[in-house]
């Protein structure tokens, strides 16, 4: 991981609680199951056919036929569950997902997210994503805060296509945490040596300073 990376998936560990049923999203959210303390009892569910998800394999020790939804191969915990991907998406549409941890391409400061068009590439489709943001119980979308060109992901309005409308509970970045209220996007807390005006100066998207604004150490 890169440094961003590393702030971002640090972050968004401790969205998760001990006891929760968790849906890891395809790019950075996959890198989470690595960082999850080991007293922490959450079982991690892939779209594709695994309850019970556990960090990656190491060198050698691959097996083929044990993938994530991304096609990375993964390893399983004890007790794991593999099924179809009819039963998943049942579990999924029928509100058993405490969280949902995504990627994203652009969220919007209405909460809208776009996640599944990659600009000029060839994609199969949009895969489980409008499914999660609708079935999970809570959504917490994670990026870095602007793309290569330096231009801001946090738009008025999303450009690209929306995988689903005020969606996100919680963004967070390599820069700053928001959350996303009925009175509009709140920046609740900036990430270590990140000043507030900085985070202004990158996002599109206009947004309130909470009162009980918090730093990362």
């Amino acid at each position: 991981m890169n440094e961003s990376r590393q702030i971002i998936v640090k972050r968004a560990v401790q969205e998760i609680k001990d006891g929760m049923n968790v849906n890891l999203g395809i790019g950075i959210p996959t890198l989470i199951a690595n960082e999850i303390p080991s007293d922490l009892h959450v079982l991690l569910q892939s779209e594709n056919g695994l309850l019970g998800i556990g960090p990656y394999p190491v060198a050698g020790k691959e097996d083929p036929d044990l993938i994530n939804a991304g096609k990375e191969t993964i390893t399983a915990v004890p007790g794991s569950s593999f099924f179809d991907s009819a039963e998943s998406f049942a579990m999924i549409r029928g509100g058993h997902i405490d969280l949902a941890i995504l990627g994203g391409m652009e969220v919007s400061e209405h909460g809208d997210l776009a996640n599944w068009m990659i600009p000029g590439k060839m994609v199969k489709g949009m895969g489980g994503a409008m499914d999660l943001v609708n079935g999970a119980k809570r959504v917490v979308v994670i990026m870095e805060h602007v793309n290569k060109h330096g231009e801001s992901k946090i738009k008025k309005e999303c450009t690209l296509p929306l995988t689903g409308k005020q969606v996100v509970h919680r963004l967070i970045t390599d820069l700053a945490v928001f959350d996303f209220t009925p009175e509009g996007m709140v920046l609740v807390e900036t990430q270590c040596n990140v000043t507030v005006q900085e985070i202004k100066e990158k996002t599109e998207a206009s947004f309130q300073v909470s009162a009980n604004l918090t730093a990362a150490i």
